[in-house]
């Protein structure tokens, strides 16, 4: 009976090393047979040490007890010649210590022992449970593959679990339904480190020490938690993590033809029309202003409102802010009406009312379809003079309905329309020509307006230098000694080149300038747009 029930432990704990072997060797060579083997083949398997306690010496399996002899020693007990048959009296066991045995591995949280757990219930009807759990407990103390017989060894201290009396928690199986024990080490020899218990995974069974030993990263195929990182819901940080939108195919040359991307001209334009579209946070004012009569102002204005109109998509006006009479009005093309700054003036009570509307501006302006802006332009006679009253009504007017105001200035710096529009500019632009008297009246104009305070002194550190040739007009010799000085003094010197449609003298059509001069069009209202967003962020 107890070679049958021995044979059945051996069964449990090989089945419980070939799942193990199969979990580490996907091709086992060594897997142990599954049919029934008979008392001659389990006592050979006993004695002869399998593979698995071969490549592990330090952690080998612990075998079933051997059936003990009644009478017979046990191997590792010295033989001494009986003195009396009269057995004497065994001397009573001393009470458990707290102090788990050094071979003892430590128990798992959920508190079941680390000892051979209890076997199922056997085939045969004749042994009791109480000899299979005595049995269990006295096979993990033993040294060797021969059990101690039970009436000379006490049994191991279990540990302690609760009350006395209480019946021993049953371990939870991890392989196959059965749990295995590490047999103690040889005789003599200390015993190995044991690895911390770990927490049970989530999501599965806990692991029992041994499993920890074979599997400390945790048993292949259950789900292992990952940290979850912190989800933001804020608007800019998912904003910032949305893909760039990828770069629009060329479409000029034949990289358009292509669809190939964009190549060095063609990106600094896309780079300049965005800078000059730039939202600012209020209506804004860029003045043009030489006092020397030719030196390109108004060419200059009509220009920069239609880069920007056309960056923009409107919402830009150019103003011909002259006190008497300028030419803008000969320079750009009449579409809806000859109406005049005069004009406007006299319907300002109408126009300044709260239901006033952009068409009701509109009346007294010319759209530019080429140019997407709107035009103001100046008295076509000299009977009335604009003061400085007039320049404010109408800045602040055309400030409700337009997000760019771009003012062409007259000759004469000491009229009271010329220093208010310096007042109001957030930028400036000063045209000239490579020419000794158009250079003159662009220094003497910023010495004087470097002696009008530090708001004045500002507007020049920001100032754009615009270069607009005519044919013959540049002076190398001129352009050799203040060049260096208007770069000094102003934010940029951008060079427009000579085009024959702005010396014609005609209305300026955008769609007819040459690209070249289309470029510097854009790029000098790119130049303006990144200083009016410096003047905007810098507090005064």
């Amino acid at each position: 009976m107890t070679d049958s029930h021995n044979s059945g432990q051996h069964k449990d704990r090989e089945a419980a090393a070939a799942e193990v072997r199969r979990m580490w060797q996907p091709t086992p060579s060594w897997t142990q047979p599954d049919e029934p083997a008979t008392d001659e083949e389990t006592q050979t398997a006993e004695e002869t040490p399998d593979a698995l306690s071969e490549e592990f010496p330090g952690d080998s399996w612990s075998r079933p007890a051997a059936q003990s002899v009644p009478g017979q020693p046990a191997p590792w007990e010295k033989q001494t010649p009986a003195v009396s048959p009269t057995p004497e009296p065994q001397p009573t066991p001393a009470p458990a210590k707290p102090s788990t045995p050094s071979w003892t591995q430590p128990a798992a949280e959920s508190g079941a022992s680390w000892t051979q757990p209890v076997a199922e219930k056997p085939d045969f009807d004749d042994e009791s449970v109480d000899d299979v759990k005595a049995t269990d407990e006295v096979a993990p103390t033993v040294h060797g593959s021969h059990a101690a017989p039970t009436a000379d060894v006490p049994a191991a201290p279990a540990h302690d679990s609760g009350p006395a009396g209480a019946p021993e928690p049953v371990p939870t199986p991890v392989f196959g339904g059965q749990s295995f024990s590490v047999s103690p080490p040889p005789f003599g020899q200390a015993a190995p480190s044991t690895p911390p218990a770990q927490a049970p995974q989530q999501g599965g069974q806990p692991l029992s020490p041994a499993a920890q030993h074979f599997f400390p990263q945790g048993v292949p195929g259950q789900n292992v938690p990952q940290q979850q990182r912190e989800v933001s819901y804020r608007t800019d940080e998912l904003m910032q993590a949305l893909p760039l939108p990828r770069e629009a195919p060329a479409e000029r040359g034949v990289r358009s033809v292509l669809r190939l991307r964009p190549g060095t001209s063609e990106r600094s334009d896309r780079i300049a029309r965005a800078t000059a579209a730039t939202a600012f946070r209020r209506p804004v004012t860029i003045v043009v202003a030489n006092p020397k009569g030719g030196s390109g102002k108004t060419p200059t204005t009509l220009l920069l409102a239609g880069a920007l109109g056309q960056a923009r998509g409107g919402g830009v006006v150019a103003w011909d802010n002259n006190e008497l009479r300028g030419n803008m009005h000969l320079r750009t093309h009449d579409t809806n009406a000859r109406s005049t700054v005069t004009d406007m003036l006299q319907a300002m009570a109408m126009l300044t009312q709260p239901d006033a509307r952009l068409g009701d501006v509109a009346a007294y302006l010319r759209h530019q379809v080429s140019g997407q802006y709107d035009v103001l332009t100046s008295a076509t006679t000299t009977y009335a003079q604009i003061e400085a009253k007039d320049f404010d009504q109408i800045h602040r007017l055309l400030s409700r309905f337009y997000k760019v105001l771009v003012i062409d200035t007259g000759n004469n710096e000491g009229s009271s329309n010329w220093r208010e529009a310096m007042k109001a500019a957030d930028a400036l632009v000063i045209p000239i020509k490579w020419k000794s008297l158009s250079c003159a009246a662009a220094v003497q104009m910023l010495e004087e307006l470097d002696n009008q305070g530090p708001e004045a002194q500002r507007l020049i550190r920001r100032a754009i230098i615009a270069v607009s040739n005519g044919p013959g007009d540049i002076n190398r010799e001129v352009e050799k000694q203040l060049r260096p000085y208007f770069e000094s003094r102003a934010a940029a010197v951008v060079d427009i080149p000579t085009d024959q449609h702005i010396a014609a003298e005609g209305a300026l059509d955008h769609s007819a300038l040459q690209p070249a001069t289309r470029r510097a069009g854009l790029e000098l209202a790119a130049r303006v747009s990144e200083q009016i967003s410096i003047a905007l962020n810098v507090p005064r």
